[in-house]
């Protein structure tokens, strides 16, 4: 009885193990780290979730056109450790903010957080990632 439970506990750690290892990625393998943007739009959605935040803007592209942007950042606790909650983002949605970020490699309307603005003037830096 005592191998068993041993066992499946085992085998539970190494799924929940291999699940985190799998969601969480090279930044430099799916981002371009030299390929600076700033995009500035209405923040529309927040997914607050662990390993990393995703912030969705509509914001006007060259011709006038609205994009939707998904921006990719650090995970909740990163946020926290520096005074900004997940309702600072909640406060925000509807309004204008300024994103610095960096480029997706497949070209989408995709980045990687830099530094975020919010409306009230409220920003946060992230720690610079290195190409």
């Amino acid at each position: 009885m005592h191998d068993r439970i041993a066992g499946a506990v085992t085998a539970l750690a190494i799924l929940l193990t291999a699940g985190s290892l799998w969601a969480h990625h090279d930044f430099s393998t799916v981002f371009d780290l030299s390929k600076k943007f700033t995009v500035t739009g209405a923040l529309t959605k927040i997914d607050w979730r662990n390993p990393h935040i995703e912030v969705f803007l509509d914001a006007k592209g060259d011709r006038g056109q609205v994009e939707a942007w998904v921006i990719e950042t650090r995970s909740p606790s990163f946020f926290r450790s520096r005074n900004i909650a997940k309702s600072d983002f909640e406060k925000a949605v509807g309004q204008t903010v300024t994103v610095e970020a960096v480029r997706a490699r497949d070209g989408s309307l995709s980045g990687l957080m830099q530094q975020i603005t919010f409306p009230d003037g409220k920003s946060v830096r992230l720690p610079e990632l290195r190409p």
